[in-house]
């Protein structure tokens, strides 16, 4: 499998990116890629609660997922959007931060709603309260692709071990984690926790990001730690494309899940204990 990551740095105007995300497939494509990934947030990445009311959709009413939809099968493309920020029906009025995998026949073969919320005080200047603007998905979600069954998760899951392994002893060969990673601790965990992700379930971990100082007509401008990468199942870092938003191609030997699961099969181990 060709896979192509999509390194973004999105601004709070879901049309901008939309025509960069498309701009992108394409070159993606005339490389060869047969499925691309988008990182996390891809159609707005805004801190104005207003603005993001003024700006995203319901799902069934949002230009970005269907321009996508009809570009996948105008290029004959499987891709992962990361996810989008969508309007719910939710009486609370809260989005939904929602995962997208798209066949290359254009249809909507998995969604998947983040579910753990990024509620962090990263420094005293740098607070983050997710759930504040979005609803918690409940759902853990293996889509099933012709290159193999892809287990989703969102940015802040990353770190949350259980749930990889769970995708992974549900069948998942690749662990997607787009996200919209903070600087700070990018730099001192984003890799790590994708690596550690990989090793222990044995799985491809493919995580498209945001990358640079996001543009923002309302609110605060933000600013995430890029290096979007892929890791294989026996830890290496395959790919890693730096700070620069663009495209960054990598071809997966899927043949290597199997190898590094029969040479320590610790998903087959798991005992019951007690306590603590």
């Amino acid at each position: 499998m060709r896979a192509a990551l999509l390194q973004m740095t999105s601004s709070d105007m879901p049309e901008e990116n939309l025509a960069t995300a498309s701009a992108m497939l394409r070159e993606a494509k005339a490389q060869g890629a047969e499925f691309a990934f988008l990182p996390e947030v891809m159609n707005c990445l805004s801190t104005s609660r207003s603005h993001q009311e003024g700006v995203l959709k319901l799902e069934a009413e949002d230009a970005t997922l269907a321009g996508l939809q009809t570009l996948c099968a105008e290029l004959g493309i499987w891709l992962l959007i990361g996810s989008l920020g969508l309007k719910t029906n939710d009486a609370d009025g809260r989005f939904a931060n929602r995962s997208f995998v798209i066949s290359a026949a254009g249809d909507i073969v998995a969604r998947y709603d983040k579910i753990h919320m990024f509620d962090v005080d990263v420094t005293p200047e740098e607070t983050y309260r997710e759930s504040d603007g979005y609803r918690p998905g409940e759902q853990a979600v293996v889509a099933e692709t012709p290159f193999g069954k892809l287990g989703l998760s969102i940015c802040y899951d990353v770190r949350f071990g259980r749930l990889h392994r769970a995708l992974a002893q549900a069948g998942a060969d690749i662990l997607a984690v787009p996200a919209a990673f903070s600087h700070v601790t990018g730099a001192a965990h984003w890799e790590t926790l994708l690596r550690a992700r990989a090793i222990e379930t044995g799985c491809f971990v493919i995580a498209p990001a945001q990358t640079g100082k996001h543009p923002a007509s309302k609110g605060q401008s933000r600013q995430t730690h890029g290096h979007s990468m892929v890791v294989a199942p026996w830890g290496e870092v395959l790919a890693d494309a730096g700070t620069e938003p663009g495209v960054t191609l990598v071809d997966l030997d899927l043949t290597l899940v199997q190898k590094a699961r029969r040479q320590v099969p610790s998903l087959q181990h798991d005992r019951d204990f007690s306590g603590p």
